[in-house]
């Protein structure tokens, strides 16, 4: 069954103009993790009528990816992420243009970046991240990205912004990636858990019972498909404003969704570096 592109984004008319859906059309976006927070932002860039994705990610889906990623299907087990993610957006859109890379994409950044004016963060790994961050700078690529919280966040970092790294006081700032030590990304991760946890109030909605079985090692980190989904699709928002020009909502500090109480959490002026226990560090590693 043959879909025009314009029946499928009829709907779209009134949030975005005809101008608007042609730039869309035309754009393409680097979506960096296709698993939680990626496969949801890669979903909602196909059906908003994004032209192009490229997707990398070197994980194949898992049973315990069910409860959270979009594309995790129990036909989906098994088979890499990239290539089942791409398949089911081209059941959206056959005319999208979808490229999938595995975990050879980090050595291929300066060949991946002058081609996406935009980024979407939708990974965990730090050492990865801060490449892709400095990669961006370089390129003059915009990443959007999301806290490690147990709340959905988003951020919009553009060329000239900070750097997470920098913002936030990371010990990687100068160290060429390839000299980066377990302990500097470890204390890295440390500071972004932390300073989470002082902006939002995401780490006292977990069950103090289950954290404790987490910190014990007797159960994996919580990921919830409300927190996942949400916080991808704030992410693709964002992409879509950014390749739009839009005057962006969340800025490189970004903002945390409170869905419990229906409050939006900002970093207060003068929140900084923080630290973090090694107890919220455990409790939660990210929205993937």
């Amino acid at each position: 069954m043959s879909i025009a592109y314009a029946e499928m984004t009829e709907r779209n008319a009134g949030f975005l103009t005809e101008r608007d859906q042609r730039v869309l059309r035309a754009s393409s976006v680097f979506v960096c993790g296709v698993g939680g927070m990626g496969g949801a932002a890669a979903h909602v860039l196909a059906r908003a009528g994004v032209g192009r994705l490229t997707l990398a990610d070197p994980d194949c889906f898992e049973a315990s990816n069910l409860n959270r990623q979009t594309f995790a299907f129990v036909d989906t087990l098994g088979v890499p992420k990239t290539e089942a993610t791409r398949d089911a957006l081209l059941r959206i859109n056959p005319e999208m243009r979808v490229e999938a890379l595995g975990a050879e994409w980090v050595g291929r950044l300066d060949q991946i970046l002058p081609r996406h004016r935009v980024v979407v963060n939708g990974m965990d790994d730090v050492r990865a991240g801060i490449q892709l961050y400095r990669g961006a700078r370089e390129h003059g690529a915009t990443v959007v990205d999301a806290y490690t919280s147990p709340h959905p966040s988003v951020t919009l970092v553009r060329p000239d912004d900070p750097r997470p790294e920098e913002r936030l006081g990371f010990p990687t700032i100068g160290v060429p990636a390839e000299e980066l030590t377990d302990e500097q990304l470890r204390a890295a991760f440390l500071i972004e858990v932390g300073y989470a946890s002082r902006v939002s109030s995401g780490i006292s909605r977990l069950v103090p019972d289950v954290v404790g079985e987490i910190l014990a090692g007797r159960r994996p980190r919580s990921s919830f498909a409300p927190i996942v989904i949400l916080a991808g699709s704030l992410m693709a928002f964002e992409a879509i404003g950014c390749l739009l020009g839009w005057e962006s909502g969340a800025g490189c500090e970004g903002y945390f969704v409170d869905p419990w109480s229906g409050r939006i959490e900002r970093p207060p002026a003068g929140v900084a570096r923080a630290g973090a226990s090694a107890a919220h560090a455990a409790a939660w590693g990210g929205g993937a």
